[in-house]
């Protein structure tokens, strides 16, 4: 096992406990910025699908019930613009984290083939590169990485950690030069319903990719737009060439959303209001944190999107982070998303209002 381990880097988040303990120990209690999950109750109607589907003593398909299929295609198309996406376009998977991290596996790479992602990046693009023993590089373009032995590009728009958002026009470019190149393309877009400054484009959208799916998937969840992280809800949609063998994979090695997940998830995708509801409580958080932010003296740069604010002081991550933390506010350090990262610090807004109002008060 340790031939396995040995391949990752050191967990991330555990280098942040020192400063968790500082912040904890604050009179008033730890606001925590830092990992971003979901905090507000989950939405009633989901609630309710969950616990109708709770009798469900059999195996649930992998490919999932053909209701979730069709919820699956029919938001794809109305939230996304996508045109003629059928049952063999979807594939519901176990959360998106763990497709991020076994994809590269999954796809049959090794040694000597090359996975991209972006400099600031999600650290679990690496680590499914380096599971798979593949070689794995970051990218400011991708169009000017080398296109011989890439065999899967990432993208990432909304960006987690900087909240960026490509253009439909940067996408479609993108999504061009993958294909010439015959680079299998990932979009993630978990955090694409959640646009303040920029509306999100998805790669499914048929100005992009001009009506053709080929060599293109996009990941979506709901953990962030519907409270489900602890449901480990999300899907994929693109390539039928590329879903179908991930899902003949996926049915030997038993990846398969629950039944009652699978209902839930139904009830999710077909009701927009929830959504709305916590856009709300996300934007008035945001602002209130971006502006107690700027009077303390942080600039926050990109940020359009996404649930995070990322913000620096133009100086050392842990400098900051340490600085905060004898505020009892625990931030993420830029330097988990990549060295380009080293002097910001990235501030999650999926706190409680009564925390977030706690941390105004103490940046004032």
């Amino acid at each position: 096992m340790s031939a396995v381990s040995d391949r990752l880097p050191t967990f991330p988040w555990d280098k942040l406990e020192p400063y968790k303990k500082t912040a904890a120990a604050h009179p008033d209690g730890i606001v925590d910025l830092s990992v971003g999950t979901p905090v507000d109750p989950v939405p009633e109607l989901i609630q309710k699908a969950l616990i109708d589907a709770a009798d469900s003593p059999g195996y649930p398909t992998v490919w999932g019930t053909p209701a979730l299929r069709d919820a699956i295609t029919s938001w794809v198309e109305r939230r996304l613009g996508a045109r003629g996406v059928t049952h063999r376009h979807v594939l519901p998977i176990v959360g998106s984290k763990e497709l991020v991290a076994w994809l590269p596996t999954q796809l049959g790479l090794g040694p000597g083939d090359r996975v991209a992602y972006p400099r600031l990046a999600y650290p679990t693009y690496e680590v499914g590169a380096r599971l798979a023993r593949a070689e794995y590089e970051v990218y400011d373009d991708p169009t000017e990485l080398d296109p011989r032995g890439l065999k899967l590009l990432w993208l990432n728009s909304p960006s987690n950690p900087t909240g960026k958002v490509l253009s439909q026009q940067e996408l479609t470019r993108i999504v061009a030069w993958a294909r010439e190149h015959g680079v299998l393309l990932f979009s993630d877009e978990c955090y694409l319903e959640l646009g303040w400054e920029a509306d999100p484009v998805s790669v499914l959208h048929p100005d992009v990719n001009g009506g053709s799916y080929d060599g293109i998937v996009a990941v979506h969840s709901l953990s962030k737009r519907s409270n489900l992280a602890g449901y480990r809800a999300a899907f994929l949609a693109g390539d039928p060439a590329v879903l179908g063998p991930l899902l003949e994979i996926r049915k030997h090695g038993g990846m398969m959303t629950s039944a009652p997940t699978q209902a839930a998830v139904v009830a999710a995708l077909g009701d927009d209001e929830h959504v709305r509801v916590q856009r709300g409580r996300y934007a008035a958080r945001r602002t209130a944190l971006r502006q107690a932010l700027q009077a303390h003296g942080f600039r926050i740069e990109h940020s359009e999107a996404s649930l995070y604010l990322w913000a620096t002081r133009d100086e050392s991550c842990w400098a900051t982070v340490a600085h905060l933390a004898e505020l009892g506010i625990l931030v993420a350090p830029g330097d988990f998303y990549g060295e380009a990262g080293a002097r910001h610090v990235r501030v999650a807004f999926t706190a409680t209002d009564d925390r977030v109002e706690a941390a105004v008060r103490r940046l004032a």
